[in-house]
């Protein structure tokens, strides 16, 4: 029995958070302001818009921030561990400690989407500088506003981009100084997200 529980987790939480991921994505998508007419961003948008439609109607945008998709992120995020604690048999408990730890895990989630995102723009930019190819479009469009106020305070050297180094720094800072010891001290289970 211990085995399917364990199973049952795993496909839980890979189907749960890809498509937690998708939402994420919808919500870094209209903050950066990327393009919608981007294929990739119209997967998207029809993978979450069944659910936002609706929410959207409760939950209003607020100065350019979709919070009907961050809602719809905690709350798929919510479940997901809600689902994970009782299939390992530990029970639901605290719903409000819940909460706390769906957002942890959302913005863990968000912290390693503009990781990974970076690495991938900078090994576009070593191996397929300049291409038109809408997932490297949109992986810039998700990194720049990231870069820009980095590139304001360092100085130019020329061809080479420190940009990035010192992006991929304050994001490991935030998770480890931060999200980790916020996980720690709620006493957040290691199994309930795949992003901690």
């Amino acid at each position: 029995m211990i085995g399917l529980n364990t199973a049952a987790v795993y496909i839980l939480q890979t189907i749960g958070s890809f498509y937690l991921l998708i939402v994420l994505l919808r919500f870094i998508l209209q903050l950066v302001r990327a393009d919608f007419y981007n294929p990739l961003s119209q997967f998207i948008v029809r993978a979450t818009h069944p659910i936002l439609k609706p929410l959207r109607r409760i939950i209003p945008s607020l100065g350019g921030l979709d919070l009907a998709s961050l809602v719809l992120a905690l709350i798929v995020q919510f479940v997901l561990m809600a689902l994970t604690l009782m299939l390992m048999g530990v029970g639901i408990g605290d719903p409000l400690l819940i909460l706390v730890w769906s957002i942890i895990g959302v913005t863990a989630l968000l912290l390693k989407v503009f990781f990974f995102a970076l690495i991938i723009s900078v090994i576009l930019s070593w191996v397929a500088q300049g291409t038109h190819n809408p997932a490297a479009l949109l992986v810039n469009q998700i990194c720049e506003p990231l870069l820009m106020p980095i590139r304001r305070v360092l100085p130019n050297l020329g061809g080479l981009d420190l940009s990035p180094i010192v992006a991929f720094l304050i994001l490991n800072l935030i998770d480890m100084l931060v999200i980790r010891n916020l996980a720690i001290s709620t006493g957040m289970f290691s199994g309930l997200s795949l992003a901690i």
